[in-house]
C-alpha cells in the first residue's frame, strides 16, 4: 500500500534542503510526497545571499482548502514539517495536521523542530522555540530534534549525551510517541542517533565525519527517511538504521565542488539501499 506524506517545508530552486531533500527522499522510498512550500528561495540562505519570498499562513490554509475540497486530505497518512520562519507559519502547520486528522484519524504528524545546533546556536526567531515547546510538541506524534534542539524543547541547556534519553522521555510525556534525536556526540570519533519511545530506546553509532562545511539539509533528509520507512513497516529500530546508513553514505560521497549541498541525485540509490548498514543497539530502556 502506497503511503502519502504532506510535507510542509521550504523550497529552494538550486540545492537540497527542506522539501528539496525531504520530498525526493520520500519518493525514492516509494512514498507519495505532496509538498507545500513555506518559502521559495533561489538557494539556501547559508550561501550568504539569496532571492525569493516567504509565503504566508493564509497561503498554506488556501492550499489545504483546495485539497480538502477535492477529498484528498483523507488520503494523507502523515504530515511532515521542518524549518519555519514565523510562529504564524508554525501555527498553520499545526492546524494542517489537525485538519488532516479530522479526515484520517490514523494520520500522524512528524515535527522536525529546526531551531539551531551546537556551535551555531539559535538561528530562528526567538519566539519559535516557545511555540514548538508549548504547542507543536503536544500536537506531534514524532519529533526529530538534534541534541541542541532537545535542550530548547526541554527548556534547559543542551543535555549531556548520557542524559539524552531521560530528557526525551520528559518530552514524550507532553504528547509525542516517538523521538529521533540526531547529533548526539559522546566522543571525538563517533556520533550517535537515537530513537526513543516511552519504554524503549535504540542507538545507531557511526564514525564522525569531519566535513567543513557540513552540507545543508541533513536533518531534513534524515527525518524524511525515518518517517518514510516507519510508515511502511512500523519498525522503529530498522527505520533508524536505514535513515542513518543512507545519510552516512551521502556524506561519504559528497561532491567536493559543492560542499554545502547534499550529493542527492548522483547518490540517490543510497536512499533506497545503502551499501553499508550500521548496527542498532537497544539501550537504556
Amino acid at each position: 500500500m502506497t503511503r502519502t506524506v504532506l510535507t510542509i517545508q521550504s523550497h529552494v530552486v538550486a540545492g537540497h534542503v527542506g522539501n528539496d531533500a525531504a520530498a525526493f527522499a520520500l519518493q525514492r522510498l516509494g512514498v507519495e510526497a505532496w509538498p507545500i512550500y513555506t518559502v521559495q528561495f533561489s538557494n539556501h540562505t547559508g550561501h550568504g545571499a539569496w532571492t525569493g519570498q516567504a509565503f504566508t499562513a493564509e497561503h498554506i490554509h488556501s492550499l489545504l482548502d483546495g485539497l480538502d475540497a477535492r477529498g484528498l486530505l483523507k488520503r494523507v497518512d502523515a504530515v511532515l514539517s521542518g524549518y519555519v520562519g514565523t510562529v504564524e507559519i508554525a501555527g498553520a502547520i499545526v492546524d494542517a495536521a489537525a485538519r488532516v486528522r479530522q479526515r484520517n484519524p490514523n494520520a500522524v504528524y512528524c515535527c522536525d523542530p529546526v531551531m539551531g545546533d551546537v556551535g551555531r546556536g539559535l538561528f530562528v526567531k526567538p519566539d519559535i522555540p516557545g511555540f514548538f515547546a508549548a504547542t507543536a510538541l503536544a500536537s506531534a506524534d514524532i519529533i526529530t530534534p538534534n541534541l541542541y534542539e532537545l535542550g530548547l524543547l526541554a527548556g534547559t541547556d543542551t543535555p549531556k549525551p548520557a542524559a539524552a534519553i531521560g530528557a526525551v522521555r520528559e518530552l514524550l510525556r507532553r504528547g509525542p510517541r516517538i523521538a529521533l534525536v540526531t547529533s548526539v556526540r559522546d566522543d571525538e570519533a563517533h556520533i550517535d542517533t537515537l530513537a526513543v519511545t516511552a519504554t524503549q530506546a535504540w542507538r545507531v553509532r557511526t564514525p564522525w565525519l569531519d566535513l567543513d562545511p557540513m552540507p545543508s539539509g541533513m536533518g531534513d533528509c534524515t527525518a524524511a527517511l525515518f518517517l518514510g520507512h516507519w510508515l511502511q513497516h512500523g519498525d522503529i529500530p530498522q527505520a533508524l538504521v536505514h535513515a542513518v546508513s543512507a545519510l552516512y553514505e551521502l556524506l561519504t560521497h559528497a561532491d567536493p565542488t559543492q560542499p554545502r549541498e547534499l550529493n542527492l541525485i548522483p547518490m540517490q540509490q543510497a536512499l533506497v539501499q545503502p551499501r553499508q548498514r550500521f548496527a542498532v543497539d537497544a539501550i537504556g530502556a
